[in-house]
């Protein structure tokens, strides 16, 4: 419809549909890594969009789809199973020649799957951050969410998560509690459980990934708490019912790059390394972190190259460019991201401007290939600060 953002157009789609998916575009899905895999890969969680069962090495199976997109295009495309010799992956495939969302350019963008029916999808393609967030953000979703089935709700169904989620509802006195408290909460939690508190030093990218999963988990569930609490009968008019809706989703964005400051904060301090966060270098900026500190920093005498600058956004495909001017000292930007995939010539730019990415591990492939070796995982990061910036190096 007129006015409509593409995004919002999806959410729509989603809770019409009988079944939903997204994932960020990869390299591999663009054709940027190098191999000769054709289509969109859809990891094993989201099987169950393209076919009622999964299959077991040995053959290949397939069927067709009809994918209405967004921009009014239609293709007639080929859900495939690949089983035989080494493969074993399921794809989309036979978009036709030249299907522009599949080119070099759209590495990074979200990709969301509607299904109306047995034969016949809705697909998006959303190219912004803007979009990308508001789509995220109707359904309570990080970055890491993706590549699996929507969930309306994406409560926990693990009964010891939700005794653990219920007992920290049970203690809370306000309606929603701080960021900094959710996430020392999701932590402790998600010790209890899985009781891996070495993963902190030894295999941070996979610890950073897990508390997000686990505090998202627990702000879903205090959130649905609250609002099936709520009279819906007190709302004066539906204007009243859409502000308390658009509280919900603005509370969803403002968290999510909190949240990830809160545990990288963790993380560098659990490894013993020196910094300072939120302080303010020239006029009002406030770089994210800042090591070995401020103090360090503002000292003109202090060695250029043991000052290390890192931003960290949830997402980075255009405001990446924010950081550019933040901590005028440091001329290598690093960004932490859980983004998934750029296009080549975004990281062609950043790497012109000096940006360097950080992002969880288990990312890196997301990345065209040419690039990869550029892009360093957390742990990568934490060596590499604790040796430039560590008490015997100063």
């Amino acid at each position: 419809m007129a006015g409509e953002s593409t995004a919002s157009v999806a959410v729509q789609a989603v809770h019409d549909g009988v079944l939903a998916f997204c994932k960020f575009l990869s390299a591999n899905d663009t054709g940027k890594t190098g191999g000769h895999q054709a289509g969109i890969y859809i990891p094993k969680p989201a099987v169950p969009i393209i076919f009622s069962q999964s299959y077991t090495r040995g053959a290949n199976h397939d069927r067709r789809g009809e994918i209405i997109w967004h921009d009014g295009k239609t293709t007639c495309n080929r859900f495939i199973y690949y089983g035989r010799g080494t493969r074993n992956e399921y794809r989309i495939t036979q978009f036709g020649r030249g299907f522009e969302y599949l080119s070099d350019e759209h590495t990074g963008d979200l990709f969301v799957l509607v299904k109306i029916t047995q034969d016949s999808y809705q697909g998006f393609i959303l190219s912004t951050e803007e979009d990308i967030e508001e789509f995220l953000a109707a359904f309570s979703m990080s970055p890491s969410d993706t590549g699996r089935l929507i969930s309306y709700s994406q409560v926990s169904k693990d009964m010891g998560e939700i005794q653990l989620f219920q007992n920290f509802f049970n203690s809370l006195t306000e309606d929603f509690p701080s960021t900094g408290l959710m996430a020392e909460k999701a932590r402790e939690i998600e010790g209890f459980l899985y009781n891996q508190d070495q993963e902190v030093k030894n295999n941070p990218d996979k610890k950073l990934l897990s508390w997000i999963e686990i505090e998202y988990k627990l702000f879903r569930f205090i959130e649905n708490i609250r609002f099936n609490n709520t009279n819906n009968s007190a709302y004066g008019s539906i204007d009243d019912f859409i502000a308390v809706a658009l509280t919900y989703i603005n509370r969803r964005k403002s968290r999510a790059g909190k949240s990830l400051e809160h545990h990288l904060s963790y993380i560098f301090k659990s490894n013993n390394l020196r910094f300072s966060e939120q302080t303010t270098t020239e006029g009002k900026v406030k770089p994210d972190f800042i090591f070995p500190g401020k103090a360090e920093y503002l000292n003109k005498q202090w060695p250029l190259e043991r000052l290390i600058f890192l931003a960290a956004k949830t997402t980075c495909k255009d405001r990446w460019r924010q950081i550019l001017n933040e901590a005028d000292r440091i001329s290598t930007k690093h960004l932490f991201t859980l983004q998934q995939g750029i296009s080549s010539e975004q990281l062609k730019e950043m790497e012109k401007n000096q940006v360097k990415l950080v992002v969880p591990q288990k990312y890196i492939s997301t990345f065209p290939k040419a690039h990869q070796g550029n892009i360093l995982t957390l742990k990568e990061f934490i060596e590499m600060v604790a040796s430039n910036c560590s008490e015997s190096n100063l």
